[in-house]
């Protein structure tokens, strides 16, 4: 009988760990890794998660916040992962722990369709867009604003549909964002891309540095993905 029991109770545990939801944070206005469409969250990053969870076997869930409200909601607990085309950097690096990288990504410099405007808007007195605490957001800080190259505004946004408005409306000269979410931009919008930053920035999920299980976990089936040829296969579907 105790046998017995001790059997039932392993087995529900494992049924218990295979059917664990996550909760993953997103900002969902970076196409193609993350947006809305018909009402649905969608886009690479977020078939990528999808497909590590199938082949690790638990479930997610997802939770659409502002970019720089992602880590410190992870922190709190309130969300179990992030994957929101977030760059590994070494200050991010300190309060979270990331996955083996996805992604390589340099940044684009954007301007009004039609404007004429060139590389030398980063330079005096214009005034620069990008999400508040992305990558293109430390960029212009670090070498715009702090060595004196730029002298005008530098605006900040919670998303790149807001961004984009404001740039199209003229009330702002150029946007600084990721290179591959700039090229789906301009696909839609009055825009042109006038510039790449060679970054060379990688990609990360991130996970609490209390849960080196579920970083295992993520890797695992990161590998797993590689070696089956469906990262590929997701690859292909997006870019």
């Amino acid at each position: 009988m105790k046998k017995l029991l001790v059997v039932s109770l392993f087995v529900l545990c494992i049924v218990f760990a295979l059917g664990k939801t996550y909760k993953v944070g997103t900002e969902a206005t970076f196409p193609p890794f993350e947006y809305v469409e018909n009402g649905e969250i969608v886009g690479f990053d977020v078939d990528l998660i999808k497909a590590i969870a199938e082949a690790e076997g638990f479930d997610v869930e997802f939770v659409d916040m502002s970019f720089d409200s992602l880590i410190p909601a992870l922190v709190s607990g309130n969300i179990d992962i992030v994957i929101a085309a977030m760059t590994i950097n070494e200050e991010r690096a300190e309060v979270v722990d990331f996955s083996d990288p996805y992604w390589t990504a340099n940044q684009s410099v954007v301007v009004k369709g039609g404007s004429g405007k060139g590389l030398t808007v980063l330079f005096g007195d214009n005034s620069i867009g990008a999400q508040t605490g992305t990558t293109g957001d430390l960029w212009i800080e670090e070498e715009l604003q702090n060595t004196g190259i730029l002298t005008g505004q530098v605006k900040r946004y919670e998303s790149f549909v807001l961004a984009f408005t404001d740039l199209e409306n003229e009330n702002v000269d150029a946007l600084v964002l990721d290179e591959p979410v700039a090229e789906r931009y301009a696909k839609d919008r009055n825009v042109d891309i006038v510039g790449l930053i060679l970054t060379n920035e990688e990609y990360g999920i991130a996970i609490n540095k209390d849960n080196k299980a579920l970083l295992e976990s993520i890797n695992n089936g990161l590998e797993k993905l590689e070696d089956s040829g469906e990262l590929l296969e997701i690859v292909g579907k997006y870019f």
